[in-house]
C-alpha cells in the first residue's frame, strides 16, 4: 500500500501515488470521468485497489488543490498559443519554403 506524495521534479509536483508517475488527477479521470470502476483502473495500472481509492479520497478531501491543478493542465503558457486552423497562423512571420 502506498501513500500519496508530491514532488517538484515527477508530474509538476502534482499528487501521485508513491513509487509511480500515475497522478490523483489521473485516477480521478479515469473513474469519475470515464467511468471506469476502481477495480479495473488498478488492473489496466498493476495498481494496489486501496492505492485507488487512496487517490480517490485524496481527491475529494482536496477539491480545491485538484482544481487548481486542473485548471493549471487545461491552460496555455502565454509564451505559446493555441493553433485551430490555418487562420490561426501569422503568415507574415512563416517562412515561405523555396521552389
Amino acid at each position: 500500500m502506498s501513500e500519496i506524495i508530491s514532488t517538484n521534479d515527477t508530474l509538476g509536483g502534482a499528487p501521485r501515488i508513491e513509487g509511480r508517475r500515475i497522478g490523483v488527477h489521473h485516477i480521478a479521470k479515469w473513474v469519475l470521468d470515464a467511468g471506469e470502476s476502481p477495480e479495473q483502473v488498478a488492473a489496466d495500472y498493476d495498481l494496489d485497489i486501496a492505492d485507488v481509492y487512496r487517490a480517490l479520497m485524496y481527491y475529494y478531501d482536496h477539491a480545491d488543490e485538484m482544481r487548481q491543478i486542473q485548471a493549471e493542465r487545461q491552460s496555455v503558457p502565454d509564451e505559446l498559443s493555441v493553433v485551430r486552423g490555418p487562420e490561426d497562423l501569422d503568415t507574415k512571420t512563416q517562412s515561405e519554403p523555396e521552389a
